[in-house]
């Protein structure tokens, strides 16, 4: 994506967020969203011809780039790795558990074994011994492999909801399922709170897409300085 795309994907979620939670718009809103989806992920996920934000993360990346940590940048020492792992991890746990109430992609298909990590949280909070084991453990290709999955399932949750829906707040017993599933380890409870404040749209418009383009921005970023 090159800076005029970014700042039409940047137009279209401020008209995402102004449609969002209006019924007679829900068609509207959920075909944007799915077109703003699918530009923060490999072009593999829906089979689109357009290069996406990832696409130009993974176009001629190294695996030492993917891996290198710490990293010398003003807004972050975490891997390349980290950061898209971590948000995944966080569409997967908010779409699943406190949008629709659903298990987690994590625990289909043994995707945690596959990635050959001992973490299952959303990442936030890890001490630098924690990031660094996940940086060159990571089996990248199951990594790059459980995104596919998780978008493919938001995509499918997103469609299944009903005009009004996206204007509910979060249901309480799905914030504690995510607690007793480990989803969020003990120093980001704050990250529960925060979610108990919004509303399926805040998740949609968050977790789903503005968290990615913001991580997948700096991995960039992070390949550009290291490689």
């Amino acid at each position: 994506m090159n800076l005029e795309q970014r700042k039409a994907w940047n137009a279209n979620h401020k008209q995402l967020t102004n449609i969002i939670t209006k019924p007679a718009q829900h068609h509207q809103a959920v075909q944007l969203f799915l077109k703003q989806h699918a530009l923060l992920y490999s072009s593999k996920m829906t089979g689109s011809e357009l290069q996406s934000l990832e696409d130009e993360l993974l176009t001629d990346i190294k695996e030492e780039t993917f891996r290198t940590y710490p990293v010398r940048m003003t807004d972050t020492s975490n891997s390349i790795i980290w950061h898209i792992w971590h948000s995944a991890r966080i569409e997967d746990m908010t779409m699943n558990i406190l949008v629709n109430d659903s298990d987690q992609v994590l625990m289909t298909e043994d995707w945690q074994h596959k990635m050959k990590v001992p973490f299952h949280h959303s990442g936030n909070d890890m001490l630098a011994e924690e990031v660094a084991l996940l940086s060159a453990a990571m089996d990248i290709e199951a990594l790059l492999l459980y995104r596919i999955a998780v978008g493919r399932r938001t995509r499918e949750i997103i469609q299944s909801l009903q005009p009004g829906q996206l204007k509910q707040k979060v249901e309480s017993a799905r914030l504690q399922k995510l607690i007793e599933q480990g989803a969020v380890n003990e120093k980001s409870q704050w990250l529960v709170d925060y979610w108990g404040g919004k509303t399926i749209a805040g998740l949609v418009l968050m977790p789903a897409t503005r968290h990615h383009f913001i991580h997948l921005n700096r991995s960039i970023r992070i390949k550009h300085k290291v490689q």
